[in-house]
């Protein structure tokens, strides 16, 4: 199969890259490199570097007919959104519908969507949150995520063009962006290694969902080859605090100082945590990687890379 892969030489892209390429899918990867690495993509697919806005990405696709879209290409950063709204709406947006557009003119077959499960419930008191909670985001960035998968929704009913927003909570392991609140484990590794103190903002009582990278590669491989259209959770369905991730970050980098704490970031929920019973159903699709296992081998890429 024909596969056009956006941001595959970033942190989650490029192990879907290589997740593909295993399942011998034909694959093309667009990506500006403003985050993404050259050495993260692999050697068998075919690498454009463009920005997903520009208007040269219609005959790219054109030329390369993919039946499957595959986005993962945006603006990651939720601190960054609240600071640069237009920006962020620009790149998740606009970019996101320069896509679409181009490959439904080319007769694709089908999207499939980087989408956020906690930017997009909110606040909520339902943990584990699933897809049918009413969508409340806090940040522009989760606004964005929302708005893409809207308007999926309304090509797969305009244009008969079928697509699965996977709703991620919190991708971890290597190659990760240290950036924000989604790449807290790079963050404190980093600073750990580095002879630095880690922060935490705000407490540390928030929670998060941390779901391993190479089980998202997987889930994108069963929503490819799936026939369902709508939004599945991808994500373990258990909450761990901040302060209890920087304890096993420690542990297993035998570290021993306290972190410092700074000041709670405005559009952050307090808890998230993601009910994949829809995932288990639809894709048969689990979570292999324990949190602790799978900071293990995060910690072993960032060492290797120093």
């Amino acid at each position: 199969m024909k596969i056009l892969l956006t941001g595959g030489a970033g942190f989650i892209g490029s192990h879907i890259a290589e997740a593909y390429i295993a399942e011998g899918h034909e694959v093309m990867i667009i990506d500006d490199l403003s985050h993404g690495k050259k050495e993260n993509i692999p050697p068998e697919a075919e690498f454009v570097q463009i920005d997903i806005r520009s208007k040269k990405i219609e005959k790219i696709i054109k030329d390369f007919k993919p039946q499957v879209l595959n986005h993962h290409a945006a603006q990651i950063n939720l601190r960054y959104s609240i600071e640069h709204p237009v920006e962020d709406a620009e790149i998740n947006i606009l970019g996101m519908l320069n896509l679409v557009e181009a490959f439904r003119k080319v007769g694709g077959k089908k999207v499939i969507f980087a989408s956020s499960g906690g930017a997009i419930y909110g606040e909520t008191d339902q943990i584990p949150s699933p897809e049918t909670l009413f969508p409340s985001p806090l940040s522009p960035y989760g606004t964005a995520k929302l708005t893409g998968e809207n308007y999926l929704r309304n090509f797969y009913l305009t244009y008969d063009l079928p697509y699965i927003a996977l709703r991620y909570s919190n991708v971890y392991g290597p190659r990760q962006y240290p950036l924000g609140d989604a790449g807290v484990i790079a963050i404190f590794i980093l600073k750990i290694l580095e002879g630095e103190t880690p922060v935490i903002y705000g407490d540390g009582t928030q929670t998060r969902d941390f779901i391993y990278v190479k089980d998202v590669a997987e889930a994108n491989l069963r929503a490819t080859d799936s026939d369902f259209c709508g939004e599945i959770n991808i994500g373990t369905g258990k909450e761990t605090s901040v302060n209890r991730l920087f304890e096993i970050i420690s542990s297993i980098l035998n570290y021993h100082g306290n972190p410092v704490h700074g000041e709670a970031v405005s559009g952050e929920v307090s808890r998230s945590a993601l009910d994949n019973s829809l995932a288990r159903k639809i894709l048969n699709w689990e979570p292999k990687t324990n949190l602790r296992e799978g900071i293990g081998e995060t910690v072993q890429y960032f060492l290797h890379q120093r």
